[in-house]
């Protein structure tokens, strides 16, 4: 008896140890950039009563330094190999189809999240009775939303592709100061004391009116790689590579070995994620203000945010991926947990697209050919999370300052967010520069941004994470319903695993 109990035990024991072994092997890394995440926050939080020297906290933070520059470094060869190759090898008809069906449900999902946005913060009423302290910035120049319009249209056409590699063209606003002759009648008169005179002796005054500024537009540029305009040049160059036959095969081929070897140089480098999300966290929480204080101000403002995000990342697009695959999108949205991991960690899309581009091919097994084409396109245009931060940040500040907003106004918010996200960058709070878009089209301050600076990058790294899974998303749902265009053949290709209930 005791001989069959000592080896029931070992069989136990061995066969849990070899289920962890397989559960850490298939999931190490994922593992790895959770406990970081954890550890980066305890980290943070301990040293913060340490009273770390500026100088100190830039040492502390340079690893996370580093990782943020190397996946940045990934992301133009990425893009440009991942579209020539990509779309080189497909139809002009099956690539027309997959880009008007790409471009559509992006747009049609952003609209949708926004609207969630707008119900959620007129639900809430997260600005209504609330008292702010801020420094308010002085009226400063506001880019109109015409000219934002003209710069997304003058990105998608760069006038120098060398130059796009790490600038974009940005409307600059120039103030131009009228100074008025004529001075205000009737002139002011003073008396003051005077000892020879004991009348006194009268002064005269005269105001001369404040000076007119009058902005004008110059060309100007700013200082982020202009991923839109990258883009739509790779995108064109790999539709004619394909047109050219055996002509374009050595550019196509040469694209190729660009791609796997970018995509060695992931599989290599994710291995330093960790290490670096670490010190890239704790970074950020020395950097932060107070968080009771910030509770007190902003707290049901992040909570709308926040419910915000999780209504339409965790239940609008898992829905909509399953009404349009039939598949269970858990299943799917577990291959993707490291990219969704990184994207918390840097609050950047584009930053995350080589790990994304990672996870759809060897977890999700996305055709190849389909993820170069969604992926890059919607880290440019899919900004799910920043189209709801807009319209929830607008509404909320039109509350606190007692603005009521009618039907109209809402309606030009939710166009206007959804307008502004496609045109925002993929970097950390690149939403506070499209935002000044949003408040100004209904008439709202646009320096009452400063009430919630102190807890944006806080909701970026959240709705970062759910702009790169409706991007990853967005690939599974076009696999599908491009699955005919793109048939598998057993050589060389992947083949798509069938996520059914």
């Amino acid at each position: 008896m005791g001989d069959q109990i000592k080896t029931f035990l070992l069989k136990t024991v061995k066969g849990d140890l070899r289920t962890v072994k397989n559960f850490f092997k298939r999931n190490g890394l994922l593992t790895l950039s959770v406990i970081s995440v954890i550890t980066g926050c305890t980290l943070g939080f301990m040293l913060r009563g340490s009273q770390m020297s500026s100088q100190a906290k830039i040492y502390f933070s340079f690893p996370g330094e580093l990782l943020m520059r190397m996946l940045k470094m990934l992301i133009l060869p990425l893009i440009t190999s991942s579209l020539m190759s990509g779309l080189s090898s497909m139809e002009s008809k099956a690539c027309c189809r997959m880009g008007v069906l790409t471009v559509t449900y992006y747009l049609w999902t952003t609209f949708i999240a926004v609207v969630v946005g707008i119900l959620l913060v007129i639900i809430i009423k997260p600005g209504v009775g609330t008292e702010m302290e801020s420094n308010r910035l002085g009226g400063g120049p506001v880019m109109t939303s015409a000219d934002a319009l003209l710069d997304l249209i003058r990105n998608m056409v760069p006038s120098n592709l060398i130059e796009a590699t790490f600038q974009q063209y940005k409307t600059d606003l120039i103030p131009i100061l009228k100074v008025p002759t004529k001075t205000i009648q009737p002139n002011f008169v003073y008396v003051i004391p005077d000892d020879n005179d004991p009348k006194g002796r009268m002064v005269y005054l005269e105001l001369t009116p404040p000076p007119d500024v009058i902005y004008k537009t110059s060309p100007g540029s700013s200082q982020q790689m202009n991923v839109l305009g990258i883009v739509i040049f790779s995108a064109t160059m790999g539709l004619l590579l394909g047109r050219m036959g055996e002509r374009g095969v050595p550019l196509i081929n040469v694209c190729q070995c660009i791609n796997e070897c970018v995509m060695k140089i992931i599989n290599a480098a994710v291995w330093y994620f960790p290490f670096g999300i670490i010190f890239l966290v704790a970074g950020k929480i020395l950097d932060m203000q107070d968080p009771s204080t910030l509770g007190k101000k902003l707290g049901w403002y992040a909570v709308t945010v926040l419910t915000g995000l999780f209504v339409h990342g965790l239940v609008l697009l898992p829905l909509f991926y399953f009404l349009l695959t039939r598949k269970n999108p858990f299943s799917y949205i577990r291959g993707l947990l490291q990219a969704m991991v990184i994207a918390l960690a840097t609050s950047s899309s584009s930053a995350t697209l080589p790990i994304t581009m990672k996870c759809l091919l060897e977890n999700c097994h996305v055709d190849r050919q389909i993820a170069r084409f969604v992926l890059p396109v919607g880290a440019t245009i899919n900004m799910d999370g920043t189209a709801l931060y807009e319209a929830v940040a607008a509404i909320f500040i039109a509350q606190v300052n007692d603005y009521e907003l009618d039907f109209g106004q809402l309606v030009t918010i939710s166009i206007t967010a959804t307008a502004a996200s496609i045109g925002a960058a993929g970097i950390p709070q690149a939403g506070l520069v499209t935002m000044v878009i949003v408040l100004t089209s209904v008439g709202l301050p646009p320096d009452d941004i400063t009430l919630i600076v102190a807890i944006d990058w806080i909701l970026d790294r959240f709705r970062t994470m759910i702009n790169v899974l409706g991007d990853a998303l967005a690939a599974g749902i076009i696999a599908h319903l491009c699955r005919k265009d793109f048939p598998l053949s057993t050589a060389g290709k992947v083949k798509m695993i069938d996520y059914t209930w």
